[in-house]
């Protein structure tokens, strides 16, 4: 008996013991683990901090590049005189930007800056004030040049808007709000857009952009982080629910126009002088249309080619040269590929007959 209970105890001391063994080899297998662990995580911040230091390096400092772009972009005062229901005369203030395109005083804006302004005041960075000495405007394009009486000015260099990719930084500095010069940064989020701004008046070759655009920044230069000009800040889109998406007229398509405003003062252009509107199907239903597709048109400018040609309102374009129309801004876009004296065949509908008629295009009027 005796020795019955001497067995059983030990039997319990080593179950005991081997239960201890076991314990402990499993705290140290744990902390075996959260070595492990530790290294890992180690492992983890020394890529983030690689990462970070390898971003540091290829992200050249936007401040750098602010303070370069800077001193060329102007802010543009404008006042403009409108008139009351009494037909009482009243002055109206806005605010853009510009930039310094040439050191001899030519400055880039938007024709919808300037546009019908009777006092145009150009404030450089340094706070010297010029008024306009002479604006060369292209409605159709919504650029335009100011020259003011200045020399030396630190002009901007022009990129190449055709080679940046969806992704890219680019920083916008203008006259945001009539607040003075400020930067906003953002990337690239679309190209070769293409909008209305007025009806047949389309925009082509947009580059969007979810930097920040207020009204004054109008404009002034969209630049890559080289500092050189990529775009010409035009417009945001402001519809409620609609949050980073601005534009920019890109580069490579305002130089030609620039450039001949500034050697031209004006943009030769064929003309055919019609008002159009975008045919649907909702229309044609509404207005009991024989056609629900095609190019509407609303206006004809009296001794226009058009009317010349004896085109009327309510015919219905559907091509040109045997290319179909179904939008008003391509027929508009279109025509400005044809040279002034060019003739062009179109194609319409007027009630229930087809009909052609050859029209020679005229410059159009300034």
């Amino acid at each position: 008996m005796y020795k019955r209970l001497l067995l059983t105890a030990g039997l319990i001391l080593l179950v005991i013991l081997t239960s201890g063994l076991s314990a402990c080899a499993a705290l140290t297998g744990s902390t075996a683990s959260s070595g492990n662990t530790g290294a890992a995580t180690a492992t983890v911040a020394a890529t983030a901090t690689a990462l970070a230091a390898s971003n540091q390096i290829a992200l050249p400092s936007i401040a750098a590049v602010v303070a370069v772009v800077q001193p060329s972009v102007v802010a543009i005062n404008v006042q403009v005189t409108t008139f009351d229901f009494f037909n009482q005369p009243v002055q109206t203030r806005g605010a853009g930007s510009g930039w310094v395109i040439r050191s001899d005083g030519y400055i880039v804006t938007n024709n919808h800056v300037v546009e019908g302004a009777d006092d145009i005041v150009v404030t450089m960075m340094d706070g010297n004030k010029y008024p306009a000495d002479e604006v060369f405007a292209d409605a159709f394009t919504d650029l335009a040049v100011i020259k003011i009486n200045a020399g030396n000015l630190p002009a901007l260099a022009a990129g190449n808007s055709a080679v940046i990719n969806v992704g890219d930084w680019v920083i916008a500095i203008g006259n945001a709000l009539g607040q003075g010069i400020s930067a906003t940064t953002g990337i690239v989020s679309a190209k070769d857009v293409s909008l209305s701004e007025t009806a047949g008046q389309p925009l082509d070759n947009l580059i969007q952009t979810d930097t920040a655009i207020n009204p004054g920044n109008s404009g002034g230069p969209l630049v890559n982080l080289s500092g050189e000009v990529i775009g010409i800040t035009s417009l945001k889109i402001t519809q409620v629910g609609v949050e980073g998406m601005g534009y920019a007229i890109g580069i490579n398509q305002a130089l030609p126009v620039i450039n001949a405003l500034i050697s031209n003062g004006k943009i030769v252009r064929p003309w055919l002088g019609i008002s159009a509107f975008t045919l649907d199907s909702m229309v044609a239903a509404y207005y009991d249309l024989p056609l629900d597709t095609g190019v509407l048109i609303t206006d004809v400018t009296s001794g226009s080619p058009a009317d010349e040609a004896g085109l009327q309102p309510g015919d219905i374009i559907t091509g040109i040269d045997g290319n179909a129309q179904t939008d008003a801004g391509n027929l508009m876009t279109y025509i400005n590929s044809f040279s002034v004296g060019q003739q062009i065949t179109i194609t319409y509908q007027r009630e229930n007959n087809q009909n052609t008629v050859t029209v020679t295009l005229a410059e159009a009027p300034s």
